[in-house]
């Protein structure tokens, strides 16, 4: 029984700290972007921002969960480990997001926001998404 209160506690732990970072990346995209991320999702219905936030937030528990299947059997240098990639995600996926925004015409965040379809929003999710897996490959 002891094994199982024991899961139960590693269990909230780590999610906890999973969700804590997933808000940090919806601040991280929000702070990125111009307007309330919130209103320009549920209320306003933009898909381009709408497909931004998923692919960070997708990216984002992609390096969560690689690192906590990889985990230390150490408890808290697990955690630590967690929120150290965690971070270094998040931190990756911004500057990615503001070197995109460098090498292409107009601002980005305005172009990703913009309640018109935007092919530039699917390269931003990508790009996401690729810096999420070259995290998550460099934890394994």
């Amino acid at each position: 029984m002891s094994d199982i209160v024991n899961g139960l506690g590693r269990t909230s732990a780590y999610g906890a700290l999973g969700v804590v970072l997933l808000i940090l990346g919806i601040v991280l995209v929000d702070l990125l972007t111009p307007g309330k991320l919130g209103r320009l999702i549920w209320a306003d219905r933009n898909r381009n921002a709408a497909i931004l936030l998923s692919s960070a937030l997708l990216g984002t528990g992609g390096i969560v969960f690689t690192s906590i299947w990889t985990t230390y059997d150490d408890f808290g240098k697990g955690l630590l480990s967690t929120a150290a990639f965690g971070l270094l995600g998040l931190v990756m996926m911004a500057v990615a997001f503001l070197v995109v925004d460098l090498v292409t015409p107009g601002k980005l965040g305005g172009i990703l926001v913009d309640p018109e379809p935007h092919p530039a929003v699917w390269v931003t999710a990508s790009c996401n998404i690729a810096v999420s897996a070259i995290v998550s490959a460099s934890i394994a």
